[in-house]
């Protein structure tokens, strides 16, 4: 049953409600409109995830703080680190990649069924984001991936290395 019965009622309430919605603006979102640069990097991501007792490593990197945890599904083990980095940190954990490079390395089969572990880069630029699993079979791309694993271990306590 209508809440309101009177037809002329539905129709005055219905006009005043018509203007409302076509009157909220859209907002714009504020992260797209900070990055000037399509191509530079904001996000990079380093898993290594697999194996009989279910073993994981992801370590995610943003301009500002970098996150680590790992641990084995098995053994229901888990422990997470955290940092603020500085700029200069930043660019010098991202100098070695290119990102007009990254549209060509190439990933390889999953090693995961075959109880192996299969590691994951993921890196994220406003205009796209890229995903490479077991690429260090690439080898000639893999080296900016690679230059970027020994600088992070530069960064990250030993256990999470």
């Amino acid at each position: 049953m209508p809440a309101i019965k009177n037809t002329p009622l539905k129709l005055l309430f219905s006009l005043f409600l018509l203007p409302a919605f076509f009157s909220c603006d859209k907002k714009e979102n504020p992260t797209s409109a900070g990055h000037k640069n399509p191509n530079e990097i904001t996000f990079i991501s380093l898993s290594n995830i697999g194996g009989d007792q279910g073993y994981y490593k992801i370590i995610k990197v943003t301009k500002d703080s970098i996150q680590a945890e790992q641990g084995m599904a098995a053994r229901a083990t888990h422990k997470e680190w955290h940092s603020a980095i500085s700029v200069q940190i930043w660019k010098q954990l991202i100098s070695s990649i290119n990102t007009k490079d990254l549209d060509v390395i190439q990933s390889s089969p999953s090693k995961q069924s075959v109880d192996g572990i299969d590691e994951t880069f993921q890196i994220r630029t406003p205009k796209k984001s890229h995903i490479y699993v077991n690429s260090y079979a690439d080898t000639l791309h893999y080296r900016q991936l690679k230059q970027f694993k020994e600088q992070l271990s530069l960064i990250l306590p030993t256990e999470y290395q």
